[in-house]
């Protein structure tokens, strides 16, 4: 039966993807985010302003949680400063009150020798400090698992869709799209992995309900969108009914401006993803939940566009 979950970063792109689909099973949400944040929440979810970083109270707010979700996130040149310990907090919340620990997971655990087809067992071998960094929270995550907390995660490509702002499909490939410009991060011939943001967050709430009473640690992977360049931009193309110009990303020339700009260069360290072809194995996902929630690529992307503002239109003004 649903329970109460809070949402730690209710107010991000994944926290608000997460409590919507929570309640929308019949769960009682909470969602935690900074007082400046607290507009950004989901309506109808309670709100609770606390800053992340005071473990103490945030452990305090999820007094009486079945379920705490791991949404926090930080900007990546803060990534060294804060990751693990708002992992820990997460984790303290979880244990302290006897909930279920889910975080999303992602690729950066993998280094630019992945395979094509990743899975569970996969060995993680981490070619960037972002890497290093999530392969030592899962680590702690597992750790906990094995002293009886019962902790899932979800992993998935990149993100798209939903409500929420941030990610490599609003930032960059669609940054220019009332000019009639697309910008693609990798080549157009490479297969990348996405997740739809709400097939992912309903995901998440079906291994959370298919795992209840279930201690220790599990990672499952989601097998979202994963498609060239080529394709993705063409159902951008399908969505809007036009055609539109795509170039790539300049990337020699923000690995020379790193040296001064830190976001460029934590952006490059992971510029492997897009030239290195890779997919999501969701058989164990499967094994668990049965078909996982799939919206078709174009309903997807049209969604996407239109939760950002776009609508079909065939001029190039927007």
């Amino acid at each position: 039966m649903p329970g109460r979950v809070i949402v730690l970063g209710g107010a991000g792109q994944f926290g608000r993807a997460a409590a919507q689909a929570f309640r929308a099973g019949g769960w009682q949400v909470a969602s935690l985010v900074r007082s400046r944040s607290a507009a950004r929440a989901v309506a109808g979810t309670e709100i609770v302003e606390v800053d992340a970083r005071d473990g103490a109270s945030v452990v305090a707010a999820a007094r009486g949680a079945d379920v705490v979700v791991h949404a926090l996130n930080v900007p990546f040149t803060e990534w060294a400063r804060f990751a693990i310990p708002l992992a820990e907090t997460a984790i303290a919340a979880a244990r302290e009150n006897g909930a279920v620990l889910a975080v999303p997971g992602n690729l950066y655990n993998f280094g630019p020798g992945m395979p094509p087809l990743i899975d569970e067992t996969m060995p993680m071998r981490p070619a960037s400090r972002k890497g290093a960094l999530r392969v030592e929270i899962e680590a702690r995550l597992r750790q906990a698992g094995e002293a009886g907390l019962a902790v899932i995660v979800l992993r998935a490509g990149d993100f798209f869709g939903g409500d929420g702002l941030g990610a490599w499909f609003d930032r960059i490939i669609i940054r220019n799209i009332a000019v009639g410009r697309l910008t693609y991060p990798g080549p157009l011939d490479v297969v990348h992995e996405w997740a739809y943001l709400p097939d992912l967050a309903e995901t998440l709430v079906r291994l959370v309900e298919a795992r209840t009473g279930l201690a220790g640690y599990a990672a499952f992977g989601f097998a979202g969108h994963a498609v060239t360049g080529r394709a993705f931009a063409a159902a951008i193309g399908r969505a809007c009914r036009r055609e539109f110009k795509v170039g790539t990303m300049p990337w020699r020339l923000l690995r020379m401006m790193g040296v001064v700009v830190p976001v460029f260069r934590e952006l490059d360290e992971i510029a492997y993803l897009w030239s290195t072809p890779h997919a999501i194995d969701g058989t164990a996902l499967a094994a668990v939940i049965g078909d996982a929630p799939h919206t078709r690529l174009d309903q997807a992307v049209a969604a996407a566009l239109a939760s950002l503002g776009f609508r079909r239109r065939t001029s190039a003004r927007a």
